[in-house]
């Protein structure tokens, strides 16, 4: 069970984080002085070189977001000029792109990270710039929103994963930061008939539909009903509509929790959670009211929050799944920190920096003594991952945070030499969410602007 620290404190964990951002600078110089847009995008390293892997884009993103996230932590303006060049050159395919559930990946850590820093006055005021930052961010979420199953008449419903209208995806609950962003800018999607369809609505929708189906939440809904256990996806029925069962693409089964994408569902609430603390109460009436949403999204996020801190080794770095047949020979692996370096179950970085990240916005969104757990909690791991042996130090590996895991199942991670499991690797959204990471402990720490993606 991962062991918090009451007396750990941003403050304390400024050196580790100015020390990130040292480190990531000539990583990004390095793949952006070699990667060729023929290649598509890097997704994960093998011997410490990104490599791409043709299943779709997503990270696209990560990689020119890190740039701007850099530039943001360090005002070196090499790296806005890195990050804006690319997202104007290389990423208008991602704002239209129909087949993807992953718009809040790409074009928020992109668009939405400039448009971010024109409204926090770190870049120059340019109108014309501003509104094509705009109309890329309305477009994203139009798009996303449109990729749109429907389960009943009344509007439920979810944005479906790639894998097509039946599948419900755990990782799409971050995507709904596109929709939120341009219902904030005002855009009004318009669908058959001229029918205004809210972009809130469906974002709201999409989020019930995950909480009700890819959450569990200790009330005996199956056999395998643990309080804050997450499948990875949901299958529908498109002839009647109805729930099936539970799965997974990249978890070990149904009936486990893939860290990672319990890690994706608490980060998506707690910061939608922020921002639904925002809204005035009219703003929800429509959809039920405030109340309603608010405690949907505490409830859900505390439940994934309890339920990662109560199977995770005791420095809340996870192994990359909590049902992994090799954790019963490891004995109490929860008792102790992770064990990178072992012959049955490899252990997962990037499901902490996500999960890190969203116990401090969680803490930030929750008043009392459990806002305070949740941060100590979330700082904790941060100290961990953001340092050796999990910060690579190593300037000639390409990657920032070793010990990502991308998709187990299909043994896709590199095997080192003597070893029996993947280790030593790096993925695109590890890295980025390491440095959103550190960048939002950072300005914690020096009482700078609070780091969120909502206007």
């Amino acid at each position: 069970m991962t062991e918090d620290d009451s007396s750990l404190t941003a403050a304390a964990l400024l050196p580790a984080c100015r020390h990130v951002f040292e480190v990531s600078a000539e990583k990004i110089r390095r793949l952006h002085r070699r990667w060729e847009t023929f290649e598509g995008a890097p997704v994960f390293t093998v011997e410490g070189q990104y490599t791409a892997r043709g299943w779709t884009e997503w990270t696209q993103g990560f990689q020119f977001g890190s740039a701007l996230l850099q530039f943001d932590a360090t005002n070196d303006g090499e790296f806005l000029t890195m990050g804006r060049e690319a997202t104007r050159l290389r990423m208008a395919s991602h704002v239209s792109h129909t087949g993807v559930h992953d718009h809040g990946f790409n074009n928020i850590s992109t668009y939405g990270a400039l448009l971010r820093l024109m409204n926090e006055g770190r870049i120059p005021e340019n109108a014309w710039e501003r509104d094509f930052y705009e109309l890329a961010l309305k477009l994203s979420g139009a798009v996303q929103a449109g990729r749109w199953t429907a389960l009943d008449a009344a509007g439920a419903g979810f944005v479906h994963s790639f894998n097509g209208p039946h599948s419900l995806f755990a990782d799409t609950i971050r995507s709904m930061r596109s929709l939120v962003v341009g219902w904030q800018l005002g855009h009004r999607m318009m669908g058959e008939g001229d029918r205004e369809i809210s972009l809130l609505g469906r974002a709201l929708e999409h989020a019930e539909s995950t909480a009700r189906w890819n959450v569990w939440f200790g009330t005996g809904r199956d056999a395998y009903d643990i309080r804050g256990r997450v499948a990875h996806e949901s299958i529908f029925n498109l002839t009647d509509r109805a729930w099936r069962c539970p799965s997974s693409q990249q978890g070990y089964s149904p009936f486990s929790t893939w860290t990672r994408g319990l890690a994706w569902i608490l980060c998506g609430f707690a910061e939608q959670l922020e921002f639904l603390l925002t809204l005035e109460e009219n703003v929800l009436e429509p959809f039920g009211g405030r109340e309603k949403w608010v405690r949907r999204f505490r409830e859900t996020a505390e439940a994934v929050a309890d339920f990662y801190l109560e199977h995770t080794p005791a420095d809340g770095i996870p192994y990359w799944d909590t049902g992994a047949p090799g954790l019963f020979m490891m004995g109490d692996w929860r008792a102790r920190p992770a064990e990178i370096h072992n012959d049955c179950e490899p252990v997962d970085s990037s499901a902490a920096v996500i999960a890190a990240q969203g116990l401090l916005r969680l803490a930030q969104a929750t008043p009392g003594a459990a806002g305070v757990r949740w941060r100590q909690a979330g700082l904790a791991i941060a100290r961990t991952v953001l340092s050796p042996p999990y910060l690579s130090e190593n300037p000639q590996h390409e990657g920032l945070i070793l010990h990502s895991i991308y998709h187990r199942p299909n043994g896709w991670d590199h095997i080192p030499p003597g070893s029996r499991i993947p280790l030593g690797e790096s993925s695109q959204w590890g890295d980025y969410h390491a440095r959103e990471l550190a960048l939002l402990i950072l300005r914690q720490a020096q009482g700078g602007p609070y780091l969120k993606f909502y206007l």
